[in-house]
C-alpha cells in the first residue's frame, strides 16, 4: 500500500495574500480619512438664475448652453419631499445640463422645508397657486404662450392635478416620471397610512408639520437592509473614487428629505392614500374637479421596472385614464433614481426624453 503524497506548502503565496490584505487595509484607512475629511463633489452647479422666489417654492431659470433654443420652454416640477438637485448631480451627469445642451429653455419648480407658520399650506396652494404662478412667469421671461411640464414622482402628480384643471392650456406636452395615479398599490405606504392605525389628524395637529424624519424612515423601511448594505459596499469600494464619489452624491440626496406642510399632508394621506379619489375621478382641489380624462396634451410617462417606491401597479394605469390621442408609456431597466440620474439614465431615459420632446417643442 502507497503511503499519500503530501502537497508542499506554498508559504511564499500565503505572504503574497498577507500583504495584499495588509495594503488593502491601508488603503481604506487612508481612503477612510478622506472621506470623512472631505466635503464631497459639488452638486446643484450648473448656472441659473432665481426667477422668482415665495415661501417654500423656488422658481429657477437655468442659463442656455445652446446656440440653437427650443421655441417651447420646459418647466421641471419636482417632488415635494426632495430637492431638484437629483436631476443637477455634477457636470456630465446632469439631466438639466443635458437638456440645455441639446437645446432646450429649462426652468425649475423647486422647494424648500416649509416654516411651522406654513402649516396651513394646502393641495391648493400648490396646483392652483404655486404651479400656475410658476408657468405665467416661465411665459412672461421666454415671451412663449406654450410651456411643457416635466414631473418627478409627486411633482408628477402636481402636474397632473394642475393640468386636469387648467386643461385648456398653457401647458403643450406633459412628461411624467415615476408618476403614481393607483395609491392602492403603494402597498407599504398604504400599510403605514392604514386609516385604522393612522391617525392623521393626531399627527398634524401636534405636529404642525409633517416631520422629515418620518418620511425618511418610511422610506428606508421599504427596504430596511439598503442602507447597511450601501455602507458595507462603501468600505470594500473605498479606493475606488469614482465610485465613492457616486455613493457621495445619491446618498446625499436620499437623506436630505424635506419636511410637508401639515394640511398638504392631511390632504394626501385622506385624498390620495385613503380614497384613491386620482384613480376614482372624484378628486377636487379647491372645489374644482381633477380627472385625468380632461388631459388632452401629448404625454410620456417614464416608468422603472425595478421601481421600489412606485411600483408600476401603482402607475401602470395612467396612460389608458389620461384623454390624450398622442400618449406612450415607457418603461425602462433601473430603480425610481437611476431612471432618472447616473449612468442608466444619461444611456435610456435622456435620449428618449430628447427623441420625445425635440419634436413636439417647436
Amino acid at each position: 500500500m502507497n503511503a499519500p503524497t503530501s502537497t508542499p506548502f506554498d508559504f511564499a503565496s500565503i505572504s503574497e495574500r498577507v500583504q495584499s490584505e495588509v495594503q488593502r487595509a491601508i488603503q481604506r484607512s487612508i481612503k477612510g480619512v478622506e472621506y470623512f475629511s472631505s466635503s464631497g463633489p459639488e452638486l446643484g452647479s450648473t448656472p441659473k438664475d432665481v426667477l422668482y422666489s415665495r415661501g417654500t417654492m423656488n422658481l429657477y431659470h437655468y442659463r442656455p448652453q445652446a446656440d440653437e433654443v427650443y421655441r417651447v420652454p420646459v418647466l421641471i416640477v419636482m417632488a415635494t419631499t426632495n430637492r431638484g438637485y437629483i436631476l443637477d448631480l455634477v457636470p456630465g451627469q446632469s439631466f438639466i445640463e443635458f437638456l440645455l445642451k441639446r437645446g432646450f429653455d429649462v426652468y425649475m419648480l423647486d422647494w424648500t422645508a416649509p416654516k411651522p407658520e406654513e402649516k396651513s399650506l394646502r393641495m391648493e396652494d400648490y396646483v392652483l397657486d404655486f404651479i400656475p404662478e410658476s408657468v405665467r412667469r416661465v411665459q412672461q421671461d421666454s415671451g412663449e404662450k406654450d410651456v411643457s411640464v416635466i414631473g418627478y414622482c409627486f411633482g408628477g402628480v402636481l402636474s397632473l392635478l394642475y393640468g386636469s384643471i387648467f386643461n385648456d392650456g398653457p401647458m403643450k406636452n406633459l412628461i411624467c416620471f415615476t408618476t403614481p395615479i393607483d395609491f392602492r398599490e403603494m402597498k407599504l405606504f398604504s400599510n403605514f397610512a392604514d386609516r385604522r392605525y393612522f391617525d392623521v389628524d393626531r399627527l398634524i395637529d401636534s405636529t404642525g408639520n409633517m416631520p422629515p424624519e418620518l418620511i425618511l424612515q418610511s422610506f428606508d423601511m421599504l427596504r430596511p437592509a439598503a442602507r447597511v448594505v450601501g455602507q458595507i459596499q462603501l468600505w470594500d469600494n473605498i479606493w475606488n473614487d469614482e465610485f465613492v464619489k457616486s455613493y457621495r452624491m445619491f446618498d446625499r440626496w436620499a437623506t436630505d428629505t424635506l419636511p410637508l406642510a401639515g394640511e398638504y399632508f392631511r390632504a394626501i394621506t385622506k385624498d390620495l392614500m385613503w380614497d384613491n379619489k386620482l384613480f376614482n375621478d372624484t378628486m377636487t382641489v379647491g372645489g374644482r374637479a381633477a380627472k385625468l380624462a380632461d388631459i388632452k396634451v401629448p404625454i410620456l410617462h417614464a416608468v422603472a421596472e425595478h421601481d421600489h417606491i412606485v411600483p408600476y401597479d401603482a402607475a401602470k394605469h395612467l396612460i389608458t385614464k389620461i384623454g390624450s390621442e398622442d400618449k406612450e408609456e415607457v418603461m425602462l431597466k433601473g430603480g425610481h433614481v437611476s431612471l432618472v440620474a447616473g449612468a442608466n439614465a444619461i444611456k435610456r431615459l435622456w435620449p428618449k426624453l430628447d427623441s420625445w420632446l425635440g419634436k413636439r417643442s417647436t
